[in-house]
């Protein structure tokens, strides 16, 4: 190639990297003035009331859209997103009054602490450890749904698929696992709901339920990101932690029992995971209870179950991302409530030995 040709091509390659150089940071520019502007309240002249309904179950996303709609923010996209940054949560369902001269963070605090207006007709108490049955049954009881009814709603297919198109953070294929006994099983968080009516759509109430499973998650999502644990394999490890636990138990401690069983291949012959297999909700396990042949019994399979065998409360979740460091191998709830751990199977079965003379 002569020396001119090559000149000539150094030059070509030089104005198509300025070109795109130009291009990168007209784009860069562009976006920061667009994050910007889309910050700033809408029009900081205009207070005039907007009146702004959420309803119950609404997710970040879904108010973000509505507050668009409304023309109370710039950018839905934006405004999700600064909610993340910020960590915000606890949005509550409800009539607000809001203007367009206000900004994200005045908004934010008035979707925070704002009141239903309606006083609620329905209020359905979930408490921390109950199986997706048991809930099910706590709903039909509370509105006047069958139990049968509300369990087919919460295991229909075509339904999960919509959920999980509605909240792609929370729900994954996972839940879909052969295995799996009820997709949604751990998925509806345990809590107090207010419905402002007596008979709500059971989408709506379900809805509720996995929203506050992702409010509660994307606490923790950094926590979760460090230690590269999906949303399912988070969820399966509390719902066993909330299954042993007592009012008097240190959950990080029991997690660090599960934790230490799984680091050296133990199985970790959990009895709640016996019950579930079971399908029975009883208050022991006998030795012939043991061999049911079922991916839940972790006496059988090494590893956790394929998923959630319950829905776990906070501290669980807690536990689970960060348990004790110890080395415990055991653990045993007295019938007083209180949790002794210990190291070998000998200690165990000397403390099993005491504490069973006096039950």
């Amino acid at each position: 190639m002569e020396q001119k040709d090559i000149k000539m091509v150094r030059k070509v390659v030089f104005m198509i990297s300025a070109f795109i150089c130009i291009v990168l940071m007209a784009t860069a520019i562009g976006g920061y003035i667009y994050i910007k502007s889309a910050l700033k309240p809408v029009d900081s002249k205009d207070t005039r009331t907007v009146r702004v309904s959420i309803p119950i179950g609404s997710s970040v996303g879904d108010i973000a859209s509505i507050l668009e709609k409304k023309d109370l923010v710039k950018s839905a996209t934006v405004f999700r997103y600064y909610v993340k940054f910020r960590n915000h949560a606890d949005f509550q369902a409800g009539d607000y009054q809001l203007n367009r001269a206000m900004t994200l963070e005045e908004i934010i605090a008035s979707l925070k602490t704002g009141k239903v207006m309606a006083k609620p007709k329905l209020k359905l108490v979930i408490p921390e450890g109950k199986q997706l049955d048991q809930i099910a049954t706590i709903i039909a009881k509370k509105t006047g749904y069958k139990q049968e009814e509300v369990m087919k709603q919460l295991n229909d297919r075509s339904y999960i698929q919509q959920l999980m198109q509605k909240y792609p953070a929370v729900l994954s294929s996972e839940i879909l696992n052969k295995n799996i006994r009820y997709p949604l099983e751990g998925y509806l968080f345990p809590a107090t709901y207010s419905f402002p009516e007596k008979k709500p759509p059971l989408s709506t109430i379900i809805e509720a339920m996995i929203s506050k499973t992702a409010e509660v998650l994307a606490k923790y999502e950094r926590e979760m990101g460090e230690k590269k644990f999906t949303t399912h394999r988070l969820l399966t490890m509390a719902s066993l932690i909330e299954a042993e636990a007592t009012e008097k138990a240190d959950r990080q401690k029991i997690a660090s029992v599960f934790y230490n069983r799984l680091r050296i291949g133990m199985p970790l012959q959990t009895d709640p995971t016996v019950l579930y297999a079971l399908g029975q909700h009883k208050e022991r396990v006998y030795y012939g209870d043991l061999k049911v042949n079922s991916p839940y019994n972790t006496y059988i399979h090494q590893g956790l179950p394929p998923g959630p065998i319950a829905c776990a409360g906070e501290m669980s979740i807690q536990a689970a991302l960060a348990p004790a460091k110890t080395s415990y191998l055991y653990f045993l709830a007295t019938p007083a409530g209180d949790v002794i751990f210990t190291n070998t199977l000998a200690d165990h079965n000397r403390e099993k030995a005491k504490y069973i003379g006096k039950e």
